[in-house]
């Protein structure tokens, strides 16, 4: 039997994938907790663990790590309070719709010396880790620009999208908040957190809800200028990245499970062939990731300060689409 307890709060879509990855480990004796009693009839049912309706009471017990994947405006508040019960934490993403709480959490980690995390899992995606390192070393010189473009058929993977979180901004939801703040959050880990957005976005397709759907965002990065377009509608689900220097260019293809790169006066791209990971690899990976950070490992995956940036974009970026101008993400206040 694993010797460490971990308590996953929420158990909807995302939260049973982690608890699913979390016992794949093969390290950690998971606990489910949720209000709704027949998600917790499930979680017992198919994967035999200990459930549980009250996450404060839960806390009691003394859990070594807390998986929080409640809905956004309660993420912050949970990890604190998990923090203050003795538990390491993983927060899911985005880590709130708001900045509020969000210094205290940090200076309550740092007090408490707690470890933090949040589930951006770009982090662990083994392509884009090895893009992420040739980048890192600066053979072409430095990246002045950057490209992501990124697109599925939302209700393909998410059939009951309409009746969770995302039909409400304020709930966390929306394309920018729900699907966009990942690829921003991982080109921040390589180019250095967003300085300012100018967005635009629109609901264009997705049915049974109001909330943006589609996204298109210019971002300064210091010296670096990036654009994200990304929907949630299209037929293929496509994401390219594309970092361009004066040296030359690098590109992520994720959906061909391959990377490349294109030296200036080369011929053409030289690409890598990545193996593909099924659709809770990346999740598995990630617990993984964390459970090696609890046992002193170096960490592998978003701190709490590179998550608390990537909140500011997501702000800045709904308050630019709402206005019509570029918005400064240092102007963001709680």
């Amino acid at each position: 039997m694993p010797d460490l307890n971990l308590l996953v709060i929420g158990c909807g879509s995302i939260g049973e994938r982690h608890l699913r990855c979390f016992i794949k480990t093969g390290r950690a004796s998971v606990t489910a907790c949720d209000t709704n009693p027949d998600l917790l009839k499930k979680m017992a049912a198919t994967y035999s663990v200990p459930v549980s309706d009250d996450w404060q009471k839960s806390l009691q017990a003394g859990f070594d790590a807390v998986v929080v994947c409640t809905p956004a405006p309660f993420h912050v508040s949970m990890a604190r309070q998990a923090m203050e019960a003795g538990a390491h934490v993983l927060v899911e993403k985005p880590l709130s719709q708001s900045l509020g709480g969000v210094a205290e959490l940090i200076a309550t980690r740092d007090r408490l010396r707690r470890f933090a995390a949040v589930a951006y899992v770009l982090h662990v995606y083994p392509i884009l880790c090895a893009a992420r390192e040739f980048l890192r070393r600066g053979e072409f010189g430095p990246v002045r620009q950057v490209t992501v473009v990124s697109g599925q058929s939302f209700p393909t993977f998410r059939p009951a999208f309409a009746q969770t979180y995302y039909r409400d901004r304020k709930m966390g939801g929306g394309a920018i908040q729900d699907a966009l703040t990942h690829s921003v959050n991982w080109v921040e880990s390589v180019v250095g957190a967003s300085e300012s957005v100018l967005c635009d976005c629109a609901h264009q397709v997705l049915p049974g809800v109001e909330v943006e759907d589609t996204a298109h965002a210019a971002v300064r990065h210091g010296a670096v200028l990036s654009n994200f377009s990304l929907n949630q509608f299209q037929s293929p689900n496509e994401t390219t990245f594309q970092f361009n220097a004066a040296g030359g260019s690098v590109k992520v293809e994720l959906h061909q499970q391959r990377w490349g790169t294109f030296a200036f006066g080369a011929p053409g791209w030289t690409w890598h062939e990545v193996p593909p990971l099924d659709r809770d690899g990346p999740f598995t990976l990630q617990a993984n990731a964390f459970l090696d950070l609890l046992a002193g490992q170096p960490s592998r995956l978003c701190s709490l300060e590179a998550a608390a940036a990537t909140l500011r974009f997501n702000l800045s970026a709904l308050a630019s689409a709402d206005s019509g101008r570029r918005v400064s993400c240092a102007s963001i206040h709680e």
